[in-house]
């Protein structure tokens, strides 16, 4: 099991400036503000280009995984909907599938990247581009993917939201698009282009070029997040049914159907997850998985399914679905989850600027019995041999897949909200210049919920400190160190 020293996390405090200076590329993430008027995404609409990649790499499970995210729903809310019980007769029910903290965006981040870096509000992130995610590990192998985020004007806007051009309420958000927050996919007009609308998925569905990879976000009414369970539970009845009639879309397919976190902060950060698709026979249909799982266990399903290396971050240790543990011979551990709450995200970059993005565990093994994915182990593992080597001489250790500072349900100290302090590393693309030019006022999205007429907008940061999703140590940097060190 990969495990991080909670000693090791004060450690990595007081010392950032030696692990930046000993990876090559820029620790440091950019804070920005991103408003286009109406004019400007028009324009850009116009001239946008539009991935499509196709691949037909075989997987031990599956050939196709789709996750779909609705919003804010507490476990039993979700299982007492109609609608979804209505879909759960027809899949498997995840009855301890478990968010990672709190509020949204940092659940996306931890999707697909393994970790969230200390994020702890919805505020304009970007991650640097030496931070690896799951399009690493499938570009890696040519397996195809793409995000469909419903109602995004145009393919690879970078926007902070896009309101309803009519009603000027919620629609698109950046903060549930994960993949458009790191770097090394937004500074590359290639996999940017990846990244589409709801037109682009019936699309690729009608031209039957759809990826084997994609992460699915209904717009802020269908996620349930500006509504209601039973509007979100009504919208997926009616997405997905057409599509378990599709021959050509459930043939070697894995769905996951899913929520970003619960809405009562104070319980156990439990929500609803059913997996649908193809591969699930019918014995199988209508039954429940008690495992634990959590949104790592999306990275590390994919892993294993294509025998895949790692991030060297949350994905290491994380549960495999066991419908596809099982066919890729992966054991799964059984974790007493009943002190696991992750109501509040741990010490990290994104709420102190005073710790350092922490480097990937090199030298780990994931549950596919795979290394690291190479290209990051070359630019972090300098990095990492200086982290290790400061984290050794304690034995008090935490993992990244139980990570849970604040069962209690109030944050430890003045830091708030995690996993598990890690990151990883890109391939090519760390030298590549950015597109969104940074500033140093970070936006707050509860203060932006629509455009104005012109389709432009201004919101500033509810954070404490000047850039964005810091919270202010009381104490400075020895208020964080005890902190932490508080925390065993």
């Amino acid at each position: 099991m990969y495990t991080l020293s909670k000693v090791g996390l004060a450690l990595a405090a007081l010392a950032p400036a030696v692990l930046a200076q000993s990876s090559s590329a820029d620790l440091t993430p950019v804070y920005s503000t991103l408003y286009p008027s109406a004019s400007e995404i028009a324009a850009a609409a116009a001239t946008a280009a539009v991935g499509e990649e196709t691949s037909s790499v075989t997987g031990s499970a599956f050939n196709r995984f789709v996750v779909i995210w609705l919003e804010n729903t507490d476990f039993d809310a979700a299982n007492d909907q109609s609608d979804l019980q209505w879909l759960a007769k027809s899949g498997i029910t995840l009855t301890n599938y478990f968010s990672v903290t709190h509020p949204s965006e940092p659940n996306y981040v931890a999707a697909v990247g393994g970790d969230y870096f200390g994020m702890n509000s919805d505020n304009f992130f970007r991650i640097p581009s030496n931070v690896s995610n799951v399009v690493d590990l499938l570009d890696y192998k040519n397996i195809s993917w793409a995000e469909y985020q419903e109602h995004q004007p145009y393919a690879g806007f970078q926007g902070f939201n896009y309101s309803n051009q009519e009603s000027w309420a919620n629609d698109y958000v950046r903060k549930h698009n994960p993949l458009v927050i790191y770097d090394n996919v937004a500074t590359n007009a290639t996999r940017l282009d990846n990244i589409k609308n709801f037109t682009s998925f019936y699309d690729d569905l009608d031209n039957k070029q759809l990826p084997q990879w994609s992460f699915i976000t209904p717009n802020m009414t269908n996620d349930g997040h500006d509504s209601t369970i039973d509007v979100s539970g009504a919208w997926s009845r009616s997405f997905l049914t057409p599509l378990l009639n599709n021959t050509y879309f459930m043939k070697d397919t894995l769905v996951l159907l899913t929520f970003d976190e619960n809405e009562t902060y104070g319980d156990q950060n439990r929500i609803w997850a059913l997996l649908l698709g193809g591969i699930i026979p019918d014995d199988l249909k209508g039954t429940t998985d008690s495992n634990f799982y959590n949104h790592y266990s999306e990275i590390a399903t994919i892993e294993a399914n294509w025998d895949l290396p790692h991030l060297g971050r949350g994905d290491i240790d994380a549960n495999v679905f066991s419908i596809v543990a099982n066919s890729s011979d992966v054991a799964i551990e059984s974790i007493d989850y009943s002190n696991i709450y992750n109501n509040f995200s741990a010490p990290g970059y994104y709420n102190d600027d005073t710790i350092a993005i922490p480097p990937p565990n090199v030298d780990a093994v994931n549950r596919n019995g795979q290394s690291i994915l190479p290209a990051i182990k070359s630019v972090w593992s300098s990095a990492y041999s200086v982290y290790s080597a400061s984290t050794a001489s304690s034995s008090l250790t935490y993992s990244a897949e139980t990570d849970n500072f604040a069962s209690s349900g109030t944050p430890p100290s003045s830091t708030a909200t995690g996993s598990s302090g890690s990151s990883a590393a890109t391939t090519a693309d760390s030298t590549l210049s950015t597109e969104v030019t940074g500033s140093a006022t970070a936006t707050d999205s509860s203060a932006s919920a629509s455009e104005t007429a012109s389709g432009s907008s201004s919101a500033s940061s509810s954070s404490s400190s000047g850039a964005a999703g810091h919270l202010a140590p009381a104490t400075g940097l020895l208020g964080l160190v005890l902190a932490a060190l508080a925390m065993f």
